[in-house]
């Protein structure tokens, strides 16, 4: 591993580090540099850089949009766990004792970027757009929670729900990344049809509006308002110090590792561990979350694994799917990915630190005990053991010296490799070997596609290649179809897919997992072919419907909710509709060269999601380094 990162680093020594662009102290777009923060966007470069409409599957959001121009109802506080009121200014009050019935307050003193008042009015007709628009993908969420909306007057909004929902500000206030319900602006939207909207140039409700983009979609340049105090992050934190932000795609890994390195960017979204290596000898002020091994922030909570579609054949079987992750050498699949810096998860939740003592840990004499139909006991307990053991080798400092410690960083394991199992459950479904070649029940040879991220995502654009890896040696046909964002995002949420490197399925941040995988209720399973804002993998159990619905009445703070999480997880084991593989390892670094006060394991006042919807009130705590 080491001598991959001196090669690398010695191969990008060799280009000659070009001068940069930026002269002058000024940005290539003409800002100040010391007044400008620079931020990579996850996805990469923009397909389409005028379809700014958050309702529309396939338009790019991560660019500044969701992160800058639109605020929630109510956002996260991902240190504590906790939900605070945003552009509501309450949290929700219960108007009858079945919780269906509900009202809040919006914060006073908003405006939108072109100056128009924000009141209650944008937020229920938000709703009743997508309650009247049954084409909008985002319609069959909101249809199956919102039976009546209204604003009593110009602060207060109250709603009915179609059934009780004690976990309102869960469903429409941001947990995990943000949240799809993004209110717009009435006088904007009223007069026009949100099926075809491009909303281009946005107006929005941040303290940062849209200046200019690039019309190739490689930039986003936001400016602040000159009336930040008319937004939440102004009221909530105060004025934020960069004037400018500037999201810009530099292309793959290398020139965006050139570029933190000669100081043109100040936050990079997703690297591998190899270039955080060379970026930590080539500028001193490049840092990451740890300031040592394993260097990376392990408390994504959006975990990594491959999905499948659920209707289309073969993996519409649990037999396939169970043979496939038996068929997997995850230690191998660990140091294909990234040099085995990973936490395996063999559950549908990731291995953060709070859903460990919640979930991983006390479920682990379930997964030693659980056994398939007939019988056989797939769980393997000692891929900690194992991986620290294969590191050390390696002479990798800083690994713990313990089993407690080990299995507390790779985690408490994951599932059997036994091919000689994978073949047996394979052939009970009619599958043969011509060889070392499987033919479908049909005769035909087997072969498969797995969407993946191209040039973004980076630990799941790794994993499907060395997913791929091991089940070709295993005798499946497999090919890797890399794809830009929008092209990814849109097969995923349209069913055009076997397989995938997906992970939105497989999200949570607290006790209380219903929030993201109440997505798996079969009520949102749509047609392939229709766009699906919920269950993509269209998956159909009774069962786990049967549990989301259980866990929709109890509160947040209800103990029971772990109880029922559980009962969840077990089944979702049981079918495995998503192979879970690993926790996400993000290496995340920041440039401090001209700002500073980002958040790190040392200055843990939030999480490093520069993505996520929360990421404004980050901007507003930076500080200028000079």
């Amino acid at each position: 591993m080491r001598l991959r990162t001196w090669i690398a680093a010695a191969a990008l020594a060799a280009i000659g580090w070009a001068e940069a662009a930026w002269s002058q102290g000024m940005t290539d777009v003409g800002t100040p540099r010391k007044e400008t923060l620079v931020v990579d966007i996850l996805t990469g470069r923009v397909g389409n850089p005028r379809r700014m409409n958050p309702y529309l599957e396939g338009n790019a959001l991560v660019q500044g949009l969701h992160q800058l121009g639109y605020s929630i109802l109510w956002e996260i506080d991902t240190v504590k766990g906790t939900q605070y009121p945003a552009l509501a200014a309450t949290l929700p009050e219960a108007l009858d004792d079945s919780f269906t019935k509900w009202r809040f307050k919006v914060r006073k003193g908003l405006a939108w970027s072109d100056g128009a008042p924000f009141s209650s009015a944008d937020v229920v007709f938000t709703a009743r757009m997508a309650l009247d628009n049954p084409k909008l993908p985002y319609h069959r969420f909101i249809v199956n929670n919102i039976k009546d909306i209204r604003a009593t007057d110009d602060e207060t909004v109250e709603l009915e729900t179609v059934n009780p929902l004690p976990k309102l500000t869960y469903s429409f206030g941001a947990v995990i990344f943000g949240n799809s319900f993004r209110v717009v602006p009435k006088h904007i939207w009223e007069k026009v049809d949100p099926l075809t909207f491009e909303n281009y140039p946005p107006v929005t409700i941040g303290p940062y509006k849209l200046k200019d983009s690039d019309p190739n979609g490689f930039w986003f340049l936001w400016e602040k308002r000159d009336d930040w105090q008319r937004t939440d992050v102004g009221q909530l934190v105060g004025e934020p110090k960069p004037k400018y932000v500037l999201f810009r795609s530099y292309g793959p890994e290398e020139k965006r590792v050139i570029a933190m390195a000669q100081n043109e960017i100040d936050i990079l979204t997703d690297i591998t561990p190899e270039a955080l290596e060379i970026l930590r000898l080539r500028n001193p002020k490049v840092k990451a979350w740890y300031d040592a091994f394993p260097w990376a922030n392990l408390d994504d909570p959006c975990q990594r694994g491959i999905s499948f579609n659920a209707t289309t054949a073969p993996y519409d079987k649990w037999e396939v799917r169970w043979a496939l992750a038996l068929a997997t050498k995850i230690d191998d699949v660990s140091i294909a990915t990234f040099s085995g810096m990973l936490r395996a998860s063999p559950i549908h939740v990731p291995p953060i630190s709070i859903l460990m003592k919640s979930y991983h840990e006390p479920m682990t004499a379930w997964l030693k005990g659980f056994a398939l139909p007939d019988g056989y006991k797939p769980f393997d307990p000692d891929y900690a053991l194992r991986m620290g053991k294969r590191l050390a080798a390696e002479r990798i400092e800083g690994l713990p010296k313990d089993e407690a410690g080990l299995r507390q960083l790779f985690g408490v394991g994951w599932w059997k490799h036994d091919p000689a199992k994978a073949r047996q459950l394979l052939e009970s479904v009619g599958f043969k070997k011509n060889g070392n070649a499987w033919l479908l029940p049909d005769g035909t040879p087997w072969k498969m596609t797995i969407n993946a991220p191209a040039d973004f995502e980076i630990q799941s654009q790794r994993l499907a290649f060395a997913v791929a890896n091991e089940w070709k040696k295993f005798g499946i046909d497999v090919n890797v179809q890399q794809q830009q964002g929008g092209v990814f995002a849109t097969e995923y949420a349209t069913g055009n897919f076997q397989a995938g490197s997906y992970w939105n399925q497989n999200c949570a941040i607290g006790p209380d997992i219903w929030v993201r995988l109440e997505w798996w209720h079969e009520r949102y399973v749509s047609p392939n072919g229709q766009p699906a804002s919920f269950n993509r993998e269209r998956y159909k159990n009774p069962e786990v419907s049967r549990i989301i619905e259980q866990m929709a009445r109890l509160p947040v703070t209800d103990p029971k909710n772990v109880e029922q999480g559980t009962a969840l997880l077990q089944e979702l084991v049981k079918g495995m509709p998503v192979i879970p593989m690993f926790g996400t390892s993000k290496f995340v670094p920041v440039n401090t060269t001209y700002w500073k006060n980002y958040p790190s394991a040392s200055n843990y006042y939030e999480g490093p999601w520069w993505w996520w919807s929360n990421f404004k009130y980050i901007v507003a705590r930076l500080e200028p380094a000079q």
